[in-house]
């Protein structure tokens, strides 16, 4: 499993990890390993996947305009009039277009994704060195917005697209966040061919599935077919408590950030995930593929083209240590080693060292049990928040403020 780096200079103990509770960062992120993978995706565990999280926020459902830009992002395709008929192995007889005709329509919008960062090694042979990465994108607007994972990214500093016609731009970075792997980039062109946006809220267990993108970094234009094995399957990958689409369709190393479109052609999820190899029974793990539901990866790609981040997600205004087990006077748990001034958290009196033993009659244990609840609530809202502070619980209102404010 991908995991979260613990942050060294914790101010409770060592075997604390670090999280912000959808406050931006007081310090500086965990230190990033010092080696990358040259073709990231995320990969978890079977074994170790726990079943919390929620959706982020909601369907964005509109012809959303960007008045400052004049972006257009095509949202909710109309339904297909297509016909087909059983000439083939892959003509569906309820109306889905074939897996080539999928592939006709969408590959023009998936794009390969090519990263360059610096990463800093320690010891005796020390150093600053370049790394390289690839994943994959799907363009959403016709001049040259591209949404992708933020795991694809996050450690680069320059990116270079590569569209489906082997045409390739330098991009630049718009935004990125991490809590819901969406990340967007933007290169200068115009007249590309955006994919038609579907709605991941009505799919349906055993509808076909189309997965296009860049496996193994270097095999750009990848199609692999196969059905929605799952339509909300709740799990945790890297702490974050996450809402997927589970599908059996082939994902590789370099997948990440490809599109997974149904059978009408339309972009229905951003791949982000895969599990494999073996689980500690020893039991082989095949066809679990991953995916961000594209009406939650939508909502956090417009905010992020307008604002540059996302500003509506429900925080309490802490930032979160998760100690691993029992450590001197401290019980194994979640303990908030800070508040945002003037925060939610702050106005409702609860303090650095205090332990969230509970939200609104969820336990809490880790930073995935915080996150599978807040990620439930809407700004504005009101939780009540157990804590234990010097060995006596207390239980506080909070009103929820907004991750931006």
């Amino acid at each position: 499993m991908s995991e979260m780096n613990e942050n060294e200079n914790s101010t409770v103990d060592a075997e604390f990890t670090e999280r912000p509770s959808g406050a931006e960062p007081k310090a500086p992120r965990p230190d990033k390993k010092h080696t990358r993978k040259s073709h990231p995706v995320l990969t978890i565990a079977l074994s170790a996947v726990v079943g919390l999280g929620a959706g982020f926020g909601g369907g964005y459902a509109a012809l959303k305009s960007n008045s400052s830009n004049g972006t257009t992002v095509v949202y909710k395709a109309a339904e297909s009039t297509a016909t087909t008929t059983q000439t083939s192995a892959s003509t569906s007889s309820d109306g889905d277009l074939t897996t080539t005709e999928i592939a006709a329509k969408a590959s023009p919008s998936v794009v390969e994704i090519q990263v360059k960062g610096t990463a800093t090694s320690y010891g005796i042979f020390g150093g600053t060195y370049e790394t390289e990465a690839a994943g994959s994108g799907v363009i959403i607007s016709s001049d040259g917005y591209i949404i992708t994972n933020n795991h694809v990214v996050a450690d680069g500093n320059e990116y270079t697209v590569v569209t489906s016609d082997g045409t390739s731009y330098t991009a630049s970075l718009v935004g990125t966040d991490e809590k819901s792997d969406i990340a967007v980039l933007k290169i200068e062109a115009t007249g590309l061919t955006a994919a038609t946006i579907g709605d991941s809220d009505t799919i349906q267990v055993g509808d076909k599935a189309v997965v296009i993108g860049n496996p193994l970094g270097t095999l750009g234009g990848t199609v692999t077919d196969g059905i929605i094995s799952a339509t909300n399957r709740e799990m945790v990958i890297n702490n974050e408590s996450m809402n997927l689409i589970q599908t059996n369709a082939a994902i590789n190393s370099g997948n990440s950030g490809g599109g997974l479109f149904d059978g009408q052609g339309n972009l229905i999820g951003i791949v982000n995930a895969k599990d494999s190899g073996t689980t500690s029974s020893g039991t082989v793990i095949e066809g679990l593929g991953f995916a961000i539901p594209i009406n939650d990866a939508m909502n956090v790609a417009q905010q992020l083209m307008e604002n540059g981040k996302v500003t509506d997600r429900a925080t309490l205004g802490v930032y979160v240590k998760e100690l691993s087990q029992d450590t001197g006077n401290y019980k194994a748990g979640l303990y908030v080693s800070d508040t945002v001034t003037g925060g939610p958290a702050e106005q409702a009196g609860i303090k650095a060292y205090d332990r969230i033993v509970s939200v609104d009659g969820t336990d809490i244990s880790s930073y995935s049990d915080l996150s599978a609840v807040l990620n439930k609530k809407k700004v504005g809202d009101t939780v009540e928040v157990v804590i234990e502070r010097d060995g006596q619980q207390k239980t506080v209102s909070v009103t929820l403020g907004a991750s931006g404010d």
